[in-house]
């Protein structure tokens, strides 16, 4: 598994969907940091207008390209250009181009003979030449194929059942004996978290980190992992806000979901459970 530290991602707006961004960079995140996000097109166009919430949200930097000239589009320039400025700077390890647009292969086909690493990120209609001309290319109808299925509640924990003694009562194994009482044992206040935490957003992150990072002879996954990439999608991430003090606290809560080890060395590690 590749771990760049200073990753770019090009997002040619023109020719790629808006929908399977968050998807994009959450898969883009499993190589490495993201230290640029750039998005590119004409945002005035009725088509792109959509675009300014999802931009906004996910912290990408918007460049607009006015169309100087109908028919012609410069955002493909423009993304040309910007590439190489980085490029030249040598301070960036990695390259991601989304597009679908075959006019990328030369700039694909350049970053690599400097020694870039390159990712395209388009639909499966992406000529082939551009898809050869990256390291790896990923197709946009295999993210977030599979929509994140809202996470079972942890069961309930409960003490013994115990039963109540009085005057008068008479053995266990008596007909008439008074039925057994099971106490649940609640949660502190003071251990939980916001009410509006989305959970199953973790779960998710959860299970691409296991079937994206290396695993151990047994096929867990060292948390440690699964928690830096967690950070490098959700920055904002901590386990607090869900009611845990620790990642693997939210783990151990979540039986059903996943299977879980402590490792001779002290580490935590897990696996995902087949999707039910």
């Amino acid at each position: 598994m590749q771990d760049f530290q200073k990753m770019v991602v090009l997002i040619d707006a023109d020719n790629t969907q808006l929908s399977k961004i968050e998807d994009v960079l959450h898969e883009v995140s499993t190589y490495g940091r993201i230290v640029v996000k750039k998005a590119y097109g004409n945002f005035t166009k009725p088509n792109l207008k959509k675009w300014e919430n999802k931009i906004k949200s996910l912290a990408i930097k918007a460049y607009q390209q006015y169309d100087y000239v109908a028919g012609k589009n410069t955002t493909d320039i423009a993304i040309v250009i910007d590439a190489m400025d980085l490029l030249h700077t040598g301070m960036y390890d990695a390259v991601v181009i989304v597009s679908s647009d075959s006019d990328f292969t030369p700039l694909a086909v350049r970053l690599r003979e400097n020694g870039t690493y390159v990712i395209g990120v388009g639909e499966k209609k992406t000529p082939e030449a551009f898809c050869n001309a990256c390291d790896n290319f990923i197709y946009l109808e295999l993210l977030g194929a599979e929509e994140a299925k809202p996470a079972p509640a942890p069961k309930a924990k409960t003490s013994k059942p115990r039963t109540q003694k009085g005057k008068g009562q008479k053995n266990a194994g008596s007909s008439t004996a008074e039925p057994q009482v099971q106490v649940e044992e609640k949660e502190p206040e003071a251990s939980r978290g916001p009410v509006d935490a989305d959970i199953n957003e973790i779960h998710a992150l959860l299970r691409i980190a296991f079937e994206r990072f290396d695993e151990d002879d047994e096929g867990y996954v060292d948390i440690s992992n699964a928690g830096v990439y967690i950070k490098r999608v959700k920055p904002e991430f901590d386990p607090k806000s869900y009611g845990y003090p620790k990642l693997s606290k939210l783990i151990r809560d979540f039986p059903s979901l996943y299977d879980f080890k402590t490792n001779p060395g002290g580490g935590f590690s897990y696996r995902c459970r087949p999707r039910g």
